[in-house]
């Protein structure tokens, strides 16, 4: 089974959305409100939300925000099949894409804090198999698969095949084969291989089936409260699954219905499916964290997290896992994700314990982040 390219791309809206945040820059579903978020909030989104989905038209959407390390209000608009006219809820299960990456960042990063893996350590310590010949295969480390700085492209192709574009260490590249690399190696230590049920990728890679899925789900998704979330499609899924949508509005075809195959290609890097609020419940994780377990970060390793690793310009680094804009509100970190049919957009600010998750399933969904993102939208307040 071939895959295209395009299931998982950079996330075409991660910094120009993002970065209006800088100094320079339907109808709505169940709802949960916190008595300190100010009344401007929700009426503004109510008021404008609708609007920007018919201006698009993108189909539905979901958000919520946190405030104080908890989730102070929640909303969904519009429907999650143009066809059948089902509604979005609360409970809609959307693919986020690239967000995907956070998730997986921190269950390495918990590898890390057992002595399993070592942020700079070369991968191929762990691992006899290459994805290269090359010997500068020896330079990627957790740090630079995480922090985005391998060399490897985004997503290899027949028209871009899998190769250095610099020297790990060098500077920052977004790769997806990155993640997928450090994935690989992570299933041959601890997970296993079916080579019984394989397909065929981009530029004729061949991968089979691997527990990975079962393994993020164990170790991250179930600890902390994400019962829902997951890589590989279910029958809840084929009645909670938001459709995706093209840019005119229509349902994209077929849907995609991800195996255990994909999740060996995808999973970290763009093979969750969750609802706003079950990655609220994470994010807040990541913010706040509470006392380390056999499942959560130490605070001295979420704070290995959050740190800015590499400069990308004046207004942006990134650290592991996650996009760091610095700018009026102070740091933020951030995360976009784009699939075919699919748009997310998380941000959090650490100092304030605040911060947003917008899914849509509609392929024209930038706009809709973007005019959130402007720092003069009242969802931002949540920062000053």
């Amino acid at each position: 089974m071939a895959a295209s390219r395009r299931r998982f791309v950079t996330d075409t809206c991660r910094a120009a959305c993002a970065l209006a945040l800088l100094p320079s820059a339907g109808c709505a579903r169940q709802n949960a409100s916190h008595p300190d978020l100010p009344r401007n909030i929700p009426e503004y989104l109510d008021k404008r939300i609708p609007e920007l989905l018919t201006e698009t038209k993108v189909p539905g959407l979901s958000i919520a925000v946190v405030k104080d390390s908890a989730l102070a209000w929640r909303r969904s608009y519009g429907v999650a099949n143009v066809e059948t006219k089902a509604r979005i809820s609360d409970d809609t299960i959307f693919e986020v894409g690239s967000v995907s990456k956070t998730v997986f960042a921190y269950a390495v990063l918990k590898l890390c804090e057992r002595g399993v893996l070592s942020l700079d350590t070369p991968l191929t310590r762990y691992s006899s198999e290459r994805p290269l010949s090359d010997p500068r295969v020896d330079l990627i480390t957790v740090r630079r698969v995480l922090c985005h700085t391998t060399g490897l492209p985004n997503w290899r192709s027949s028209d871009t095949p899998l190769g250095f574009a610099f020297t790990p260490g060098e500077h920052w590249s977004y790769s997806g084969e990155g993640y997928w690399y450090l994935q690989s190696v992570i299933t041959r230590l601890l997970g296993r291989v079916d080579p019984d049920k394989c397909s065929t990728f981009e530029d004729g890679l061949r991968v089979c089936a691997t527990d990975i899925g079962g393994y993020l789900k164990a170790n991250v998704l179930d600890p902390l409260g994400m019962p829902s979330s997951g890589y590989l499609w279910n029958s809840d899924y084929e009645t909670r699954a938001a459709q995706g949508h093209d840019a005119t509005g229509n349902i994209r075809s077929p849907r995609r219905r991800a195996s255990a195959v994909d999740a060996a290609r995808y999973a970290a890097a763009g093979g969750l499916h969750t609802t706003a609020t079950e990655y609220v419940r994470f994010m807040i994780e990541v913010i706040d964290p509470r006392r380390s377990d056999a499942f959560r970060l130490s605070r001295q390793m979420r704070d290995e997290m959050i740190r800015p690793q590499v400069k990308v310009d004046s207004t942006s680094s990134w650290a592991l896992g996650w996009q760091i804009f610095h700018g009026k509100f102070g740091d933020v970190i951030s995360h976009g994700g784009d699939n075919p049919g699919f748009k997310a957009f998380v941000v959090a600010s650490v100092a304030r314990k605040a911060g947003w998750v917008i899914f849509m399933n509609g392929d024209n969904a930038a706009p809709i982040i973007q005019a959130l993102v402007d720092e003069k939208c009242p969802v931002n307040e949540i920062f000053a």
